[in-house]
């Protein structure tokens, strides 16, 4: 009988096989100027995988509700109910907009945890602040001054906060966080899409990001937090609520106080697997990449239980691998 260790470990290598066939299938549409057919190739592309895939999953981050879509919805049951039970979040493409223009830093992602790990939240805004690991706790907090979180930071890193880069969204909202920022010093990288990528860049040195800040998508946040989770990056979380039908939302899904803060650990716990997929390139993954007769895919997957991390090449050929778009 096999394990469950070696279960799990089968399960997070399968995770990456869904993202490679999502950015293979969104890759199709680079620069065609196509968001709307890039995203969905990307979402029917995973939705067959996931059916595919032996585990009982239910989706608790997808693209949106049953009344918004017919793949992929909050509630979903996915899988082929033979096996461990999941829960699923999931973005087919971060970015679908970037690949409509053929830009940078579009990825496919997913994150899976034990039966009740991940927090559903309602897809509205989140105020997020994270840093990668190897940092004293409580390091950040939401709400201090981002002077002062940056302050904090670099004296545990022994370097002065001039040496410090701050990945943001670039978005008339963050104006006044900007100025603070450049005031205390700080150097800042704005990104016109795509803050999961943004967050899990403070995990990787190479990546060159220190901190992250910001307002942007609050499913986003929760895979963002799963995958921080993997290697011990800190994390907070709070929804931001522009009007009563985000309230109405988030009680919906019994999210009673409004400002309640979420660390990694609240927004995915227990035995979290994240993997994600470059669709076109970034500073931590290559993008899908075209060769005669396939291509090739760059992805990252890591598991909270053992905290490691891969780095995976795949090479597809087209006429022998049947999931393949």
């Amino acid at each position: 009988m096999i394990s469950k260790t070696i279960a799990n470990r089968n399960l997070a290598l399968e995770t990456v096989r869904l993202t490679e066939i999502a950015a293979i299938a969104a890759a199709q549409f680079m620069g065609g100027g196509d968001e709307k057919a890039a995203d969905q190739a990307a979402v029917k592309a995973i939705h067959k995988a996931l059916n595919g895939l032996d585990f009982y999953g239910t989706i608790r981050i997808g693209e949106g509700s049953s009344d918004e879509t017919d793949k992929l919805f909050v509630g979903e049951k996915v899988g082929t109910g033979e096996g461990p039970k999941m829960d699923v979040a999931v973005v087919a493409l971060e970015g679908k907009s970037i690949v409509a223009r053929g830009g940078l830093n579009a990825i496919t992602v997913i994150a899976m945890a034990d039966d009740g790990g991940l927090l559903t939240v309602p897809n509205i805004y989140m105020d997020k602040i994270a840093v990668g690991p190897g940092l004293p706790e409580g390091i950040i907090d939401l709400d201090k001054e981002p002077g002062e979180n940056l302050q904090a930071l670099a004296e545990a890193k022994g370097v002065a906060v001039s040496d410090l880069v701050v990945c943001m969204l670039d978005r008339p909202r963050h104006g006044e966080m900007i100025a603070k920022i450049r005031d205390a010093g700080a150097r800042i990288r704005l990104i016109l899409d795509g803050d999961v990528i943004g967050v899990i860049a403070t995990s990787q040195a190479e990546a060159g990001v220190d901190m992250y800040l910001g307002i942007g998508a609050a499913p986003q946040g929760v895979l963002a937090a799963a995958a921080l989770r993997g290697v011990e990056g800190q994390m907070q979380g709070r929804l931001v609520f522009r009007n009563n039908d985000d309230r109405a939302a988030a009680r919906e899904l019994g999210i009673e106080d409004p400002e309640q803060k979420y660390s990694a650990g609240e927004m995915a716990s227990g035995n979290v697997t994240f993997a994600a997929t470059g669709v076109t390139h970034s500073a931590m993954l290559e993008g899908v990449r075209q060769i005669p007769g396939g291509c090739s895919t760059h992805s990252m997957v890591w598991r909270s239980m053992t905290g490691t991390l891969r780095f995976i090449q795949g090479h597809h050929t087209f006429d022998r691998w049947p999931d393949i778009p």
